[in-house]
């Protein structure tokens, strides 16, 4: 199946990846210059030599890691964070009175930096988990939990808990300015094509249906399918187009919009209007009532509840008339979705389904009822003799495939 995919980028956190690259070489130097300045109290100045090294020499090269949410991997975030962690244990090793003496550790405060990249990436509970293992790292540096200690523990959790709240916020944001965005553009699109089709082509049809009618005679029948297609012109219109699919692959990736056209036939998990498929059935003598939102099902169930819809317009044309009303009604409710088609037929007179079945005609047994058994639904038939045909469709969301 082909699809046409473009990529919009509305990212409100990108400005937070490109502050992390700032904080991370800011810190970075400002834990050099701290060792710098105070190495006279080291008594193993090498061991904190070789671990600032390393940890510039992973700063500088890991620069790209943090320029967005898809290059921050979860393997580095480990390392990183595995990095700072060694580092905050190294720190008694290096200055044997940093347990007695308050006092930075060695990366400092180059360590909520990797706190800071798991709250941006995976929101407050990635942020809970490592500013969690950073506490645990500088309680046992210290030997002691002093108020100072305690005090700096307590600040990176609330903070980077804090900061990976509000990026999930941020992405549920986006997710629903992406789709007030599409609906907009959606809307504005209907009514231009509306605007024009009605100052020409709805115009024409009624003016042939009009005409056609008075004319009586073979005119009498083009008008009567002039009428079909102005009805089922409306409805198209005013349905307006299959609105693209928004996928989003990875939950850290909430600041891509990635939208996807559908040329052909949906995929088995892409969940399809029903709407879409039912608008075709209206016609002169059918009309259609929906809800103002997308009817979503998943598409095998879709099609087998607009194909039970077609057969039970059939029964309408060959048993009803050419003259019989029928009206669609579709129900979306949170647990099921219910389509009702009603006609002003004679109706089916008591018996008459039994018997048809000892004919073999199985129409209703098996192009309806057959259909919907096999979505877990239901079929009901309800007709009183004189009054008309009523069949009520019931499609149960969790057995037909599709999550709300």
């Amino acid at each position: 199946m082909a699809k046409r995919e473009r990529v919009v980028r509305m990212s409100v956190e990108q400005p937070l990846w490109r502050a992390l690259t700032g904080y991370r070489v800011l810190t970075m130097v400002y834990a050099v210059l701290l060792f710098a300045f105070g190495r006279d109290r080291y008594e193993r100045p090498w061991i904190a030599v070789a671990f600032l090294a390393v940890m510039c020499v992973w700063t500088l090269a890991t620069l790209p890691k943090v320029a967005n949410a898809a290059s921050c991997t979860r393997r580095f975030l480990g390392a990183d964070l595995t990095i700072a962690l060694v580092g905050i244990l190294l720190t008694p090793l290096a200055d044997a009175h940093a347990q007695t003496i308050e006092g930075p550790t060695l990366p400092s405060i180059w360590t909520a930096g990797s706190v800071l990249a798991y709250a941006i990436k995976g929101g407050w509970r990635w942020a809970g988990v490592a500013s969690s293992l950073v506490a645990v790292a500088n309680l046992v540096e210290r030997g002691h939990p002093s108020r100072d200690t305690l005090h700096n523990v307590l600040l990176v959790w609330v903070a980077s808990i804090a900061i990976g709240y509000v990026v999930e916020v941020a992405r549920a944001s986006e997710r629903t300015l992406a789709r007030a965005l599409e609906i907009e553009a959606a809307t504005r699109e209907r009514e231009r094509l509306a605007r024009d089709i009605h100052d020409s082509v709805l115009q024409v049809l009624a003016m042939v249906q009009r005409r056609g009618m008075a004319m009586g005679g073979e005119a009498a029948e083009i008008a009567r399918m002039a009428g079909e297609q102005e009805v089922a012109l409306r409805t198209l219109v005013a349905g307006g187009l299959a609105r693209p699919s928004l996928v989003s692959e990875d939950e850290s990736e909430g600041a891509v919009v990635r939208v996807v056209d559908v040329d052909d036939e949906p995929d088995d998990d892409t969940p399809v209007d029903l709407r879409l498929l039912l608008a075709p059935r209206a016609g002169a003598k059918v009309t259609l009532s929906e809800p103002g939102a997308p009817v979503l099902l998943a598409p095998p169930a879709a099609r087998e509840l607009a194909a039970a819809v077609g057969a039970a317009l059939d029964n309408v044309r060959v048993h009803a008339g050419d003259d019989a009303n029928a009206w669609i009604l579709v129900e979306d409710w949170p647990d099921e979705v219910i389509v009702t088609v009603r006609d002003d037929g004679p109706g089916i007179p008591e018996g008459r389904l039994a018997e048809a079945w000892g004919e073999g005609r199985m129409g209703v047994a098996l192009s309806i009822r057959g259909r919907l058994r096999d979505l877990g639904g239901s079929a009901e038939l309800i007709s009183v003799p004189g009054q008309g045909t009523e069949v009520e469709l019931k499609v149960p969301r969790g057995k037909a495939g599709q999550g709300r």
